[in-house]
């Protein structure tokens, strides 16, 4: 019989470990901030979205279905539909990764709609008319496009104003100028350079439009901040996260003007844990969020015995079954976060 630590393992060899032999690309190198420590504060936000890549984008969806009537569009690369894994490691293994199994879209719908019947998750119309940015990438054979197709699918079921990218020939990971990857590999960091810069057209999709990046010394302040302070048991380890996380704060943000926010959360093996801050610092966002009033929330999952490569819980390896729904340990830590951002 599988150990649920072997499976787990094994899941997250499957989902982030395949490693191709790929030369890494001669990366640009961006301007970065030194991290700050400090706390979150509250700020003037108009507006939550939220991004992520592989288990991140699982946990994306997560908490955008769970909490629609704040969060208002998403962008998920190398993802899924909405509960694909219905807290079982073998589907997740089979049916949410290499698609050995069926993803069973229909009856995620139908799961949705039930928990939406009994309060929790937000009602299933807010999701109708909401920008959703999907990227799959042509060498990514960690999350099969057929996985990723079923998640346009989800989501155009319930309305969604969907812009699905499967053109590129990415491997599995974040595809950001920055990249230190070539465009096909799927390697750490799982920070992809195909030429390409799909975050204006995620931003472009989720806020309606989007000024250039600011390609000069950035100019607002990385914080490193507590993630205990927002853990539903107030000890965020215990949660398989890290006890810091980091949000960007652009100068305008934080004189008062009206900003929106983004959740980004990175993949297994891409935390602060793993790579440092090399997520954060090459996702290719706060470069955006400086021209564009846009706060970036990046919150830091990391390893634990069941959760050897640090990914976010979208399968139930926390051990419990609320994992995708609110009071799930994680959504509910990240949306403390988000509470005390947009106050």
């Amino acid at each position: 019989m599988t150990t649920p630590l072997k499976a787990a393992t094994a899941l997250a060899a499957v989902l982030l470990l395949i490693l191709t032999t790929a030369a890494p690309a001669q990366a640009a190198n961006p301007s970065t901030k030194p991290p700050v420590s400090g706390s979150l504060g509250t700020y003037n936000v108009s507006g939550v979205y939220v991004a992520g890549v592989s288990s991140g984008g699982y946990l994306a969806t997560q908490l955008h279905v769970a909490y629609s009537s704040r969060i208002r569009g998403a962008a998920v690369f190398a993802a899924g539909p909405y509960y694909c894994a219905q807290n079982n490691v073998a589907q997740a293994l089979y049916g949410c990764g290499d698609n050995l199994y069926p993803t069973n879209v229909a009856a995620l719908q139908t799961y949705t709609r039930t928990w939406a019947s009994y309060g929790w998750v937000d009602p299933v119309g807010n999701l109708s008319g909401y920008p959703v940015y999907v990227f799959h990438g042509g060498n990514d054979t960690t999350v099969k496009k057929s996985v990723t197709d079923d998640l346009v699918r989800y989501y155009q079921h319930f309305g969604a104003s969907v812009q699905y990218d499967s053109g590129s020939s990415a491997g599995h990971g974040w595809v950001t100028p920055y990249g230190t990857q070539g465009c096909t590999a799927t390697a750490s960091p799982f920070l992809n350079d195909c030429g390409t810069d799909p975050q204006n057209a995620l931003l472009r999709k989720l806020l309606g439009g989007v000024n250039a990046p600011n390609t000069g010394a950035l100019g607002g302040t990385l914080i490193r901040f507590s993630q205990n302070t927002f853990a539903v048991n107030g000890w965020a380890n215990g949660l398989s996260m890290d006890a810091n996380g980091f949000a960007y704060v652009p100068s305008s943000c934080a004189a008062g003007q009206s900003c929106r926010l983004l959740v980004a959360l990175h993949g297994c093996l891409q935390g602060y844990g793993s790579v440092g801050t090399a997520f954060v610092d090459r996702a290719n966002l706060n470069q955006y969020a400086d021209t564009n009033n846009l706060i970036v929330l990046y919150p830091q999952a990391s390893t634990a015995g069941s959760n050897p490569n640090g990914c976010w819980d979208w399968w139930g390896y926390l051990g419990a079954t609320n994992y995708p729904i609110k009071g799930g340990a994680q959504v509910e830590t990240v949306m403390n976060m988000v509470r005390r951002l947009d106050g």
